[in-house]
C-alpha cells in the first residue's frame, strides 16, 4: 500500500501561556495567573491597558481572548486588530496566529498569500507551527510555486523542535524522495518519532516502510530514534 498523509495545514493557535518573556512581575504576570484559573474578567481588565499603551504580549492576549471568545464575545475582527498591532512589533505567535486568520477567511478577507507571508515571519523568528505551515503550502503550491525542496526544509526545522506534524511530512518527503534523498532509514527514524506520540497515521506508515527494510537498517533507524533530541529555536 502507498505511503499517505492527508495534505492540510495545522492551524492550533498559540496560547497566552506559551508566550515568550511570561516571567515579568506584575500586571503581565497577575494577568497571565487570572487566564490560567479561567478568571477571564481580571486577565481583560490586567492585560487591556497594557495593550493600549502597545505591549505586543498583552496586544497577543487580547487577540486570542477575542479568538476564543473567553470574557468577551467572539470576534475575529477584533482578535485580527490585536494581532496584527503584535505581529507589527515581530510577536512570533500574533504573527503565526493572525496568519491562519487570513488562511481561513476568520474576521479578515480569506488571503493565501498574506497567511503565507505572515507564517514566513513567524517560521523566521522559530514559531514551529509556522514552519510546518509554510513547509506544507510550498509542498502543495499554495500562494506560491511549488517545491518540494523548500518544503522539505521547513519540515525539517519544524521537526527538529518536536512537531509532530512536520516529522510525519519529513518521514514521508524521505520515503518518496520528494524534496530530499530517499532513505528509508530517515523516514522510519521520523515516524518512529511521531508514532511514539500515538500518530496513528506515522505508525501505519512506519510499518509499511519496515517491509522494504533489512532487520539492520530498522535497526539503526531505531538507535537514530532513541538519540534524537528537540532542539527549539526560540
Amino acid at each position: 500500500m502507498p505511503i499517505v498523509r492527508i495534505l492540510l495545514v495545522f492551524l492550533a493557535l498559540a496560547s497566552p501561556l506559551s508566550m515568550a518573556g511570561s516571567a515579568v512581575a506584575g500586571p503581565l504576570e497577575d494577568a497571565q495567573a487570572a487566564h490560567s484559573r479561567r478568571d477571564y474578567a481580571t486577565a481583560l481588565r490586567l492585560w487591556r491597558p497594557l495593550a493600549d499603551q502597545g505591549n505586543a504580549e498583552a496586544q497577543y492576549a487580547l487577540g486570542f481572548m477575542y479568538d476564543g471568545g473567553q470574557g468577551v464575545p467572539k470576534n475575529y475582527a477584533k482578535a485580527a486588530k490585536w494581532w496584527r498591532l503584535a505581529a507589527d512589533q515581530g510577536h512570533t505567535f500574533a504573527q503565526y496566529n493572525l496568519g491562519t486568520l487570513y488562511d481561513n477567511g476568520n474576521g479578515v478577507p480569506q488571503n493565501k498569500a498574506e497567511a503565507l507571508k505572515l507564517y514566513h515571519l513567524a517560521a523566521e523568528g522559530g514559531n514551529e507551527g509556522a514552519q510546518f505551515n509554510v513547509g506544507v503550502l510550498h509542498f502543495a503550491g499554495v500562494a506560491v510555486a511549488e517545491n518540494r525542496i523548500e518544503a522539505a526544509k521547513w519540515f525539517r526545522r519544524a521537526a527538529d523542535q518536536g512537531h509532530i506534524g512536520a516529522q510525519v511530512y519529513l518521514a514521508l518527503c524521505y520515503a518518496t524522495g520528494l524534496g530530499v534523498q530517499q532513505d528509508n532509514i530517515q523516514a522510519y527514524m521520523w515516524l518512529s518519532l511521531a508514532a511514539a506520540r500515538s500518530d496513528q497515521d506515522a505508525i501505519s506508515n512506519r510499518n509499511r516502510i519496515a517491509q522494504k527494510m533489512t532487520p539492520t537498517q530498522i535497526a539503526e533507524a531505531q538507535k537514530l530514534a532513541v538519540e534524537w533530541k528537540s532542539k527549539p529555536e526560540r
